[in-house]
């Protein structure tokens, strides 16, 4: 397929009219969104009219009202930690969105290693400052299939669906 000067005609009116490369491409026919983009950059093409408004409203979604109670439990070594945090919906429009901290987790002494005594069921979760004299890793006892103890893992591996929260919320 050659680009024709009624082809880059059509293809250079659609652009200006808003429609993707995938639109442009099917538009045109026998030429792939790649090659639209190509194009279109070699024919230094920048200015872009608005898309198409869809036919139909997006649904928005409704917030929380209510108060919401969240428990967050952990355990390090021995010790067991539970925080619970009441939320308040307010603003209505955004959710409040609380985890336990890591500074919520408490490390006993005699359970703090140094990098020289650790292993491979302590737990390697870094505390401080690497270069200050009072750093130290969590040394809690670990499964052999993770670095961190629970707690830790808690803190260092969360679900997707929190991340793409927490990122909304800010």
């Amino acid at each position: 397929m050659s680009w024709t000067d009624e082809r880059v005609e059509l293809l250079t009116k659609l652009w200006s009219e808003g429609l993707s490369a995938s639109q442009i491409a099917n538009e045109l026919g026998g030429v792939t969104r790649n090659a639209v983009i190509g194009k279109v950059h070699r024919l230094g093409l920048s200015g872009r009219g608005k898309a198409p408004a869809q036919s139909k409203p997006r649904r928005t979604r409704q917030t929380r009202t209510a108060p919401r109670r969240t428990v967050v439990q952990a355990s390090v070594g021995n010790a067991a930690l539970q925080q619970v945090f009441e939320e308040d919906a307010e603003p209505a429009h955004l959710p409040q969105v609380r985890t336990a901290t890591i500074e919520s987790i408490v490390i006993p002494m005699e359970q703090r290693r140094s990098i020289l005594t650790l292993s491979e069921l302590t737990c390697k979760w870094p505390v401080g400052d690497p270069g200050a004299d009072d750093f130290y890793f969590c040394g809690a006892s670990c499964d052999v299939a993770t670095p961190y103890c629970e707690a830790h893992s808690r803190v260092a591996y969360q679900p997707a669906t929190d991340r793409r929260r927490d990122r909304k919320a800010k």
